[in-house]
């Protein structure tokens, strides 16, 4: 997947452009369910809402060079698969004109919002109201393009991130739910009888895309934080977590036009999460600690605009994507033996004395074992806004692989966006998958950790740069 992004990044490298003249244009289009009960999904049972706290959005940037356009949008949602997105990107395209494939739309990973499961009414009348409310995001900002210019620039918040995978004092591991020992547990609680050390960093930046009018009035605010989410809202009622919050408060720290629309997007987050291991928290009110982590966010935004020295109304615009072949993960004989054993338990009693989550992931198991499909093809992308880079994998990316990205880009600036485009799993590293735990448990990641298909060729506009990096990408696995 790294070499795939590197590769995409320095295929859109600005080489010797002439300035063009940029335009931008954004929209927030409310998305908020109307009819309830709705499960929420993103746990191991059901969980229903009766209403919705506050509300939902599609929110999009659209951004114009002449001769390239392209749209980055973020929606409050657990992790929109690809179907959906390529339905919402098709309508846009037959509104506006523009090329799916330069579209990119990312989830916010919310745990408290709505499903796409079609499988009840409420759900099914959602599907539609999302997929048309997403195009209509994209439509409005592309209608709304005026003369535009970008800055981009990041400041850390790490008081809010927190690697949740943990190795553990000696006898203190739990089993995991296929009867084994991992090396590390996620969210092993804060007693420091139990915790030893975090099993991974964190990215503590708050990167932002500023784009302003020839006023210098804000037009957008494009963050990006690897902070899965927050919580914190009680049983029942749904919300767009900090990352709605974050784009409330977000025009009050700038001076917009009147229009601004400001939106969060989800980065590396995967193994990161707002839990201080190690610290006891005083008691929070529901939503108190989404309001607590978007005030911060939204300030140290404020603090990334501060750094920016001058926006670029010439900025050239370029926007790659390619398709991934990965092949699924297969359970071993001995794998799926041990998870039919587990599945033919029967007995209350008997059920109880099992791991936590066993007959949960026995069923993974078997489903994985007979799945049809040897192979799924993903989609990454990679946008150009200046001196800006963007990246988008459609996993939840565990941080060092962000980090990675962030330091071997060609560019002096990077975004990498997590759930973009699709929601396939988790994405740990190679290192992180030997060490075990929840998410790299067959079922929480669904795909090999080393298999790629290394002759698929990039879609999209470079912008007119070299289109370079495939020698690369085919004979260097960590992009060197």
């Amino acid at each position: 997947m790294k070499p795939a992004l590197c590769a995409l990044l320095i295929a859109t490298t600005p080489a010797f452009a002439q300035t063009r003249a940029l335009r931008a244009g954004a929209a927030a289009v409310d998305i908020t369910p109307t009819q309830f009960p709705m499960n929420m999904p993103g746990g191991f049972s059901a969980n229903l809402a009766q209403r919705a706290h506050d509300p939902f959005h599609a929110r999009a940037l659209v951004l114009d060079d002449g001769q390239t356009t392209l749209a980055m949008v973020v929606v409050d949602q657990l992790g929109a698969g690809p179907d959906v997105l390529n339905e919402a990107k098709a309508l846009a395209a037959g509104k506006t004109g523009m090329k799916p494939e330069n579209m990119l739309i990312s989830s916010t990973h919310t745990h408290s919002g709505p499903s796409l499961n079609t499988r009840s009414e409420p759900a099914a009348a959602y599907y539609k109201q999302f997929v048309e409310g997403v195009a209509e995001s994209i439509s409005q900002a592309h209608a709304a393009l005026q003369s535009a210019a970008v800055g981009a620039a990041a400041h850390p918040l790490p008081d809010e991130v927190f690697n949740r995978r943990w190795f553990l004092k000696p006898g203190k591991m739990p089993i995991n739910p296929f009867g084994r020992l991992d090396t590390v547990k996620m969210n092993p609680g804060t007693s420091p009888d139990v915790i030893d050390r975090p099993a991974g960093p964190t990215d503590p930046d708050i990167t932002i895309l500023s784009v302003e009018d020839t006023k210098r009035r804000q037009i957008a605010l494009f963050a990006n934080y690897s902070l899965h989410y927050v919580g914190g809202a009680p049983a029942g009622e749904m919300s767009a977590d900090y990352f709605g919050e974050f784009a409330r408060l977000m025009p009050s720290r700038l001076r917009g036009n009147g229009k601004m629309v400001a939106m969060m997007s989800n980065g590396t987050s995967g193994d990161i999460n707002n839990i201080p291991f190690g610290v006891t928290r005083p008691p929070r009110e529901p939503f108190e600690q989404i309001r607590i982590v978007a005030q911060k966010a939204a300030d140290t935004a404020w603090l990334a605009h501060r750094k920016i020295e001058r926006h670029e109304a010439g900025a050239r615009l370029g926007m790659r994507q390619r398709a991934i072949t990965l092949k699924y993960r297969r359970p071993s004989a001995r794998d799926v033996a041990e998870a039919q054993a587990v599945l033919a338990v029967k007995d209350k009693e008997a059920i109880e004395k099992l791991p936590p989550l066993a007959q949960n992931y026995a069923r993974n198991v078997v489903g994985a074992a007979e799945r049809t499909e040897e192979t799924i093809t993903v989609i990454i992308q990679a946008i150009r806004v200046g001196d800006f880079a963007v990246c988008g994998i459609p996993f939840e990316t565990f941080v060092e692989i962000g980090l990675d990205l962030k330091k071997r880009s060609p560019f002096p600036q990077t975004m990498v966006i997590g759930l973009a485009n699709g929601r396939h799993g988790y994405l740990p590293t190679p290192a992180q998958h030997q060490l075990g735990g929840y998410e790299t448990w067959l079922g929480t990641n669904v795909v090999q950790e080393d298999e790629r298909d290394p002759d698929q060729q990039p879609t999209g506009d470079a912008g007119g740069a070299e289109d370079g990096g495939d020698a690369q990408m085919r004979h260097s696995r960590w992009c060197r």
